[in-house]
């Protein structure tokens, strides 16, 4: 007789990072248990006004938090671990695994936020076994990626094993020492892996993504052609390439500053953990560079996606307290735009060049390698785990149809692999995978003050496309104007002047007051309360609408303040309620 247990499915629901590049979170869920991998964010669009952060939709698991029996990151990537805090907020997570550096991290987000006690962090080693529930055992595998302390994992479950090889490149001669273990996934291989979950990201690049190490003598080439100050910017978390530029700066004998939280946060954490190897005495702090001969000094920065708030964002518009840009200085980008950004950082470096900076950017300079496995790297994934079944992620649309061809040539069948969208479950049994229904996906906009709805965004869009007209009208208890109406326009574009405008909105307001006084004041006007002031003021605002329809013909956001005698100081507010009657045809 078959086990009855066997004969249930697996469930993988990836709430972010398809289709797209972010905002990584998948779930895996068997019976009544729920385990996560990894939980990250996205940056905003320019439409997202406000906006500083982006998760995916994360109702699933609201509704279902009784199920969920811990999380497993694979590295400390803020597209893979920048959500987790948000999410604690909504719901707990009993205990979350990972690497040393990802935890490390992560403590300190949590602890920023106030939620340090919703869960309990482990960190593990490469090749450690943790149990999640009773449905689940990962084991930790090395593998290499921008970032020090990355792992891919293999989960066991009920149907049989699933490695998602989250973020990963072969790279064979790692800046740490640290190699993939190639070894591991070649014994899940050989025993059998039912379903492999793989990085699409460079499944358009053919060949092999360049060694991490490869950067080196591009970088210290350019670095010694700078004359002046050099200012270097890459990812805060691209620990291997910081290593490298601070070693250099050590053997060109320059002093390094580090400007940016983020930069200086993973730098002391790699340090730390010993990903990071350099003395003190090669830092000092911007006040004392900055008296320094330019020749000797090196500022390390943020903001190589032209992020509006990074340091060197602020460099760059002035804005900055402590830098300015001189002649004479170089701008080293030691990273490439990820797709969304290249705008904003073309804008940026045009900002530099003129005010005088050389700026060395690009690929063709070779000062930057992907952390990504392009098609030859993902080949080999395949070859070593030889899974029955296949599911791209972590890419957009075209990148998993290319991805899911390359694993067609590597003679896995079409019919077992699916190309699927955030929100989809997949559903995996010994025998089969495919699609089996959707989950609630999309996004969640986060600013400073929390969660922005959607109406908020919507109002936020509208005032930056059609700007806003401001109207105060002080009306006395005899229904007439007591001072000419005040009006701002902000954002709206208009042919005719401010008197003209005031004109037009004086006329309006006497005009409907003359048509609605008598329907919400009582004969005799003794005091406010004799006036149904929230209908006046409803009609009025309907009246000044339909003025800004017809002269500048947007939906320009209207701010109508109505005041009377008694309290000019604030819009008033009805004491009373009339029901106006329905207009009377003449």
């Amino acid at each position: 007789m078959t086990d009855q247990k066997n004969q249930n499915s697996l469930k993988v629901i990836p709430l972010g990072g398809l289709h797209e590049i972010g905002k990584n979170t998948c779930v895996f869920e068997y019976e009544d248990e729920i385990i996560l991998l990894d939980a990250g964010l996205a940056f905003p669009t320019d439409g997202m006004h406000g906006v500083n952060i982006v998760l995916p939709d994360m109702t699933y698991l609201r509704e279902n938090k009784h199920k969920i029996k811990g999380m497993i990151v694979t590295h400390g990537h803020e597209d893979h671990i920048g959500g987790i805090a948000f999410h604690l907020k909504q719901f707990d997570i009993p205990v979350i695994y990972g690497p040393r550096l990802a935890m490390a991290l992560l403590k300190g987000k949590l602890e920023e936020a106030g939620v340090a006690g919703k869960t309990k962090l482990n960190s593990v080693l490469p090749r450690d076994v943790v149990r999640l529930g009773s449905n689940f055992l990962v084991e930790y595998i090395r593998n290499t990626h921008s970032i020090a302390d990355s792992c891919t994992v293999a989960i066991h479950t009920p149907v049989g094993v699933v490695i998602h090889t989250g973020d990963f490149k072969v790279d064979h001669t790692p800046v740490d020492g640290e190699f993939f273990d190639f070894q591991k996934l070649a014994e899940y291989g050989e025993k059998g892996v039912l379903c492999l979950i793989a990085d699409s990201t460079n499944s358009e690049v053919p060949g092999s993504t360049p060694s991490e190490r490869s950067v080196y003598p591009n970088l210290e080439r350019v670095f010694q052609q700078a004359s002046g100050r050099l200012l270097v910017t890459t990812f805060a978390s691209s620990v291997h390439r910081v290593n490298m530029i601070l070693d250099i700066a050590k053997k060109q004998h320059r002093t390094v500053s580090i400007v940016g939280r983020s930069m200086l946060n993973v730098i002391a954490h790699a340090r730390n953990l010993g990903y990071i190897k350099c003395p003190d005495s090669l830092f000092e702090p911007l006040h004392v560079t900055r008296d320094m001969p330019d020749h000797k000094v090196l500022i390390l920065t943020t903001g190589s996606q032209g992020e509006e708030m990074a340091a060197l964002s602020r460099i760059a518009r002035k804005e900055h307290r402590q830098i300015r840009i001189r002649k004479g200085d170089t701008v080293v980008f030691s990273a490439n735009p990820i797709p969304g950004n290249t705008i904003g950082v073309v804008n940026l470096i045009d900002q530099l060049m003129m005010q005088g900076a050389n700026v060395i950017y690009g690929r063709h300079q070779g000062i930057h390698v992907s952390g990504h496995g392009a098609q030859e790297d993902q080949k080999l994934m395949i070859a070593l785990t030889r899974p029955k079944f296949f599911l791209p992620v972590h890419g957009e649309h075209r990148m998993l149809v290319k991805h899911s061809q390359t694993a067609q040539s590597m003679e896995i069948p079409a019919d077992n692999m699916v190309i699927i969208d955030n929100g989809d479950i997949v559903e995996l049994t010994e025998e089969s995978i495919g699609i089996a229904g959707k989950v609630p996906s999309g996004i969640e906009l986060m600013d400073r003050a929390g969660l922005v709805k959607a109406h908020v965004l919507e109002e936020r869009q509208r005032l930056a496309e059609d700007g806003m007209v401001t109207v105060a009208a002080s009306i006395g208890l005899n229904g007439q104007l007591l001072t000419q109406p005040d009006v701002h326009l902000r954002g709206v574009v208009t042919n005719v002047g401010t008197d003209k405008w005031q004109m037009w909105v004086k006329e309006t307001i006497e005009l409907a007051l003359r048509n609605r006084w008598q329907q919400v004041s009582d004969t005799d006007v003794v005091d406010a309360a004799s006036v149904d002031w929230v209908n006046l003021k409803s009609y009025i605002e309907r009246e000044l609408k339909g003025l800004l329809r017809r002269e500048v013909q947007t939906r320009a956001t209207l701010l109508f303040l109505l005041q009377h005698p008694q309290d000019s100081a604030k819009p008033v507010a009805s004491t009373r309620q009339r029901k106006i009657p329905a207009p009377v045809a003449s």
